[in-house]
């Protein structure tokens, strides 16, 4: 594919936001012309992917937009910014600013400021990879003359402009292609008013399969003793849509039943407070620990010391974390919630109970306490369903097909 293609993302890189690495770094290495645009760039988190700072040139691909923050900058950085538009690309400056101007007036002013770093790249394909950052930039497609696809991953159709009819009608209206996924998102997509004709694919998520090397044999004995307590993980943000409250009564359960306990969790965010207050309020400070956000291979590590993986969540996508511990061949107790029933394979792999629902987690978890042989068999047929449907080869294969394809449909309309 000749086409420039640029991703744009809020914040890069993110340690939750793995996907969006692996597929800039897929995608890069299978040759195409591939550039990133984030508002916020993380040096520190940079260093936690090895395969981000080892890969040669790879930073010279990111670009930052300009900063907005503090507001007395932005009029000193005007000027810098609209020279080096002209000295990199003067045709797209000149047309986004001429057109610009008949669409917007004076704001385009502002709107130049915002987009500086997409025009300097003289995109052949533009691509959000969340559909909340498309809202109200659409108009890109139209500026610099570029094809506009989007990504729709889960929070932006889950919650994002629901109080709002026809809040993505623009978005809808003018990409030429979207990406969801899974089944359930493109049938949400089409719930707020994307046209079933609309060009999509569904991609799910991926993982790197030779990180994930799980035991040849994990322990055959009876879990759930003080000395041979279940060792329970979850990994995701701290967050009300994840459900941890759920599984925090769904481990008081068991622990009122009999069965010992250690769980972990993995993650951080504004929803950490709350979480550590219901810990101590039902009496589990011995039983449950917070981790933190951490890098890729400790999440990994823990995988690999765990007999079960809960992810108790409200609204999802599809969830990575669930492809990663299915990887390790750890069992996994889901909720119904979103793509989920997508990723497990219910009695298969794992277990998927309604939301909302602390007791039926428990029983579920009682029971893979109870049944080596159970763990064993689910944890191997959840290796097998990653080979099967999930490996990042696959998902490469399918989003470069994505986009050529979307190349090729540019190229007959040009013939027709």
């Amino acid at each position: 594919m000749r086409k420039r293609l640029v991703l744009i993302t809020a914040h890069f890189p993110q340690l939750s936001e793995t996907f969006i690495v692996n597929k800039f770094l897929g995608l890069l290495d299978r040759g195409l012309d591939i550039y990133l645009v984030c508002s916020h760039f993380d040096k520190a988190t940079w260093h936690k992917f090895p395969d981000l700072a080892n890969h040669p040139g790879v930073k010279q691909r990111v670009r930052r937009c300009f900063p907005t923050q503090p507001k007395w900058l932005v009029p000193l950085l005007f000027l810098p910014a609209l020279l080096r538009c002209l000295l990199w690309a003067p045709r797209h400056t000149l047309i986004y600013l001429k057109e610009g101007w008949t669409q917007f007036k004076w704001d385009i002013i502002r709107r130049f400021y915002l987009d500086a770093a997409l025009i300097q790249l003289k995109p052949g394909i533009l691509h959000f990879e969340f559909g909340s950052l498309a809202f109200g930039r659409t108009y890109l497609k139209e500026l610099l003359h570029s094809q506009l696809t989007v990504s729709f991953r889960g929070y932006d159709l889950n919650f994002v402009g629901l109080d709002q009819p026809g809040y993505y009608d623009q978005v809808w209206k003018n990409a030429d292609a979207c990406h969801f996924l899974g089944r359930d998102l493109w049938q949400r997509a089409v719930r707020r008013g994307c046209p079933t004709e609309m060009q999509h694919r569904l991609i799910p998520p991926a993982i790197d399969l030779s990180l994930f090397q799980p035991e040849a044999e994990r322990g055959l004995n009876s879990l759930g003793s003080p000395e041979n307590p279940l060792r329970i993980l979850s990994v995701g943000r701290l967050e009300w849509k994840k459900g941890y409250e759920f599984a925090l009564q769904a481990i008081r359960m068991l622990v009122d039943q009999g069965t010992s306990v250690s769980y972990q969790v993995i993650g951080d965010g504004g929803h950490r407070d709350a979480l550590y207050f219901t810990r101590h309020q039902l009496g589990l400070t011995e039983s449950v620990e917070f981790l933190g956000s951490l890098p890729q291979h400790e999440v990994i590590q823990h995988l690999g010391e765990a007999n079960a993986f809960l992810h108790p969540s409200l609204s999802e996508g599809f969830c990575n974390a669930v492809i990663e511990a299915q990887a390790m061949g750890v069992p996994v107790v889901c909720t119904d919630a979103g793509g989920l029933p997508e990723n497990v394979a219910n009695g298969v792999t794992g277990f998927v109970v309604p939301r909302r629902d602390p007791a039926a987690m428990a029983e579920k978890l009682a029971l893979l306490a109870g049944d080596s042989a159970l763990r064993l068999r689910m944890g191997k047929a959840g290796r097998v369903r990653v080979e099967t449907h999930f490996q990042l080869d696959q998902q490469m294969e399918a989003f470069e097909a994505f986009y050529i394809n979307l190349n090729n449909e540019r190229m007959l309309e040009k013939n027709k």
